[in-house]
Parts: C-alpha cells; sequence; structure tokens
C-alpha cells in the first residue's frame, strides 16, 4: 500500500518520522501495539497501521475537540465522507465552523463539533485550530482557503482509515493517567509508545492544550513508572527539559524539518530508556547528550 498520510494535519506533527520508527520497531521486534499519548494528527500512528507494521493502535489525546475530530474520522466516517462532498469552502462557512467548534468545543462526543474542528484543521494556516484562514479574512492570500481541501483525496483517507476501526483504539486521557492503563493493560515486550508533548516553549502559541513545567515534570514521573515498556519521547531544545530528562539512560539531539508557520530545520530532544534498542537510519542522525 502507499503511503496515505493522516487526513488531519498538525502544527509540528511528526509523520516525516514514520520511516524511523518503523525502523525502530524492526530492530527492537516490537510489531504489537503502537501507542500515541499526544496524537494530535497521528500521523505515523495511522502510517504503522495502514502498512500492516503493528497490529492496532492507540489514538489518545486530551484534547476534546481534537478527539472529536477523530471519533467523526473513525467512528462517524459516513457523516464526514457527506460533509466533505457538500460543505462550501468559504469565509462564510468558517465562520459558521469557528462558532460550531466554540460551542462544542468542550464536547468530545459532539459529531458536529468534530465536523467543525476538521474544517478547521482543512483550512487554518499549518492546521492550527486556534489560528486564522488560509488567505486571510479578505482571502487576498498567496493561497486561498481551500488551499488544503482537497475533497476527493480527503473522503479517500477517511474511507480507508475506516476499514481500520476494529484495530484502532481511540482514548481522550491525560497522558499521566494513560500510563497508568497502559502499565495494567498492554504487553512491555510488544508495544511501543511515542509521547510527542506539547512543545516547552511554543506548545500555547501552536495548541488548543497545553502543559507548564510542573506538568512537563510530572509526565515525566510517569513515563519512568513505565521504564519496563520501550518509548521515545521527543521534545523542543529547552533547557528546562534537558534538566528534567537529565537521569534518563538516553539522550540524544535529531533534526527535522518543518512547515508550522515557516519552513524550518529543528533541532529537537529525543528521550529515551535502556530498554530500546536505537541507532541513527537514514536522514535521521542522533547526537549523543
Amino acid at each position: 500500500m502507499p503511503k496515505i498520510s493522516s487526513p488531519f494535519r498538525y502544527p509540528g506533527g511528526k509523520s516525516q518520522l514514520y520511516p524511523y520508527i518503523k525502523h525502530l520497531l524492526e530492530i527492537n521486534n516490537i510489531n504489537g501495539t503502537y501507542i500515541e499519548p499526544f496524537a494530535g494528527g497521528a500521523g505515523v500512528a495511522i502510517d504503522l497501521l495502514l502498512h500492516g507494521d503493528v497490529k492496532q493502535i492507540v489514538i489518545n489525546d486530551y484534547d476534546k475537540s481534537i478527539f472529536s475530530a477523530w471519533n467523526v474520522i473513525i467512528n462517524h466516517s459516513d457523516e464526514l465522507i457527506e460533509f466533505l462532498k457538500t460543505i462550501p469552502v468559504t469565509y462564510d462557512e468558517w465562520l459558521n465552523q469557528k462558532r460550531i467548534h466554540e460551542e462544542t468545543k468542550s464536547d468530545s462526543t459532539s459529531i458536529n463539533g468534530g465536523l467543525a474542528t476538521f474544517y478547521l484543521n482543512r483550512t487554518n494556516v499549518s492546521g492550527i485550530i486556534k489560528g486564522g484562514p488560509i488567505g486571510g479574512k479578505k482571502q487576498t492570500g498567496k493561497y486561498k482557503i481551500d488551499a488544503r481541501f482537497n475533497r476527493k483525496k480527503l473522503i479517500e483517507k477517511v474511507q480507508i482509515i475506516s476499514r481500520y476501526k476494529e484495530k484502532i483504539i481511540l482514548m481522550d486521557k491525560d497522558a499521566n493517567e494513560l500510563t497508568s492503563i497502559i502499565k495494567d493493560n498492554y504487553n512491555p515486550k510488544n508495544t511501543f509508545i511515542f509521547f510527542d508533548p506539547p512543545y516547552f516553549a511554543q506548545g500555547k502559541n501552536l495548541y488548543l492544550s497545553f502543559i507548564d513545567s510542573s506538568e512537563h515534570l510530572k509526565l515525566f514521573n510517569n513515563i519512568k513508572k513505565i521504564n519496563d515498556f520501550s518509548w521515545i519521547v521527543t521534545y523542543d531544545t529547552a533547557d528546562e527539559i534537558k534538566k528534567i530528562y537529565n537521569s534518563v539512560n538516553q539522550k540524544f539531539i535529531y533534526s527535522l524539518n518543518y512547515t508550522a508557520n515557516n519552513r524550518r530545520k529543528a533541532q529537537e530532544f529525543l528521550f529515551t530508556n535502556s530498554n530500546l534498542k536505537i541507532e541513527s537510519y537514514k536522514n535521521i542522525e542522533l547526537i549523543q547528550l
């Protein structure tokens, strides 16, 4: 099967890491469950599942509106497909969907809220839900509001994902709570967890839900409780994060291209415990800290 990217765009999304994560799964003999506690666009998870690299994936996002969007993608695909076929892609409709999102963003079960979140994700600059429309209010920008709203391709992606719904577990747990669920319900020998928390420095500007310094420390303390599992954690290179993760067995910097707001090649931290066999691979070069 060719690469089928996630239909849900996300700032700082790690879909480019799919070949690398696949490589880590292979060299560590893991093909069971893949978990993303901060799923966002879940680009890596979707690719791993559709290519048969793992038997099931867990998509978790504590943000209720992000969860609602995945809920319509996975569990209400017929409604979403009809929505994609018929919804106008205009600034006036953007205003309407933004209103619906504001009214439903605290209700993770709202189908209309999920549709509205999906709409804003596909029509906002860089997919940032709290951002503005592509092309601006007057639609005078180089790209217009429908630049990332290819109905045919989006419908195809949703249809494919819906066929795999029995292999997708969708959750809206706090990541700290999720670590306990993982410990009690999954096999540490055949489970891989990719923690990609909101950026320490820019999280509040990009995400609807972000966590402060004390929450980053709390998360680290809970990740340590599942050290018998194979996991990696990626972060922006903030000094505070380096201090929090100083005791981790394996600490690296790697580079990754981003397109949120501007094209850049960013360096990030990658942390993992000693259980995981890890190495550089193709265009991902790890620099030991």
